[in-house]
């Protein structure tokens, strides 16, 4: 299962391999990585059709919000899973990413066993 991180914090991906290290070598999980929105689009468009089942991805990003790539990932690849993640748990952003179609939402300091049981009810039902 390939699962996608958005993120324009390139310490970050070092926090999910080392978090995700168990799965990743019992080969459950391929973490690949896009530091904007443009960038994970980009990715997806250029997999026919796209590998990724899940994307985990920040709101607040320079550029293209999550909450933009999240509109545009459910319009172009409605059977990819987002997940958004942000250090702000306001009620707009919250209502905005549910109703656009996130199945979670995830604030910061990520708790990385909620994530992991999303992740896994995710393939579960692939």
């Amino acid at each position: 299962m390939k699962i996608m991180v958005v993120v324009d914090e390139k310490d970050v991906e070092f926090l999910f391999r080392q978090e995700f290290r168990k799965e990743i070598k019992l080969g459950l999980i391929e973490l690949c990585y896009a530091f904007s929105g443009s960038e994970a689009l980009e990715y997806l468009g250029s997999h026919n059709p796209p590998d990724v089942v899940c994307i985990l991805s920040d709101i607040n990003m320079p550029g293209m919000t999550g909450l933009e790539l999240l509109k545009i990932v459910k319009d172009r690849f409605p059977h990819i899973k987002v997940s958004m993640i942000t250090a702000y748990g306001d009620e707009y952003n919250y209502k905005t990413a549910m109703s656009t179609g996130a199945e979670h939402y995830f604030t910061k300091p990520i708790d990385f066993g909620k994530v992991k049981k999303e992740l896994f009810d995710v393939s579960a039902a692939q």
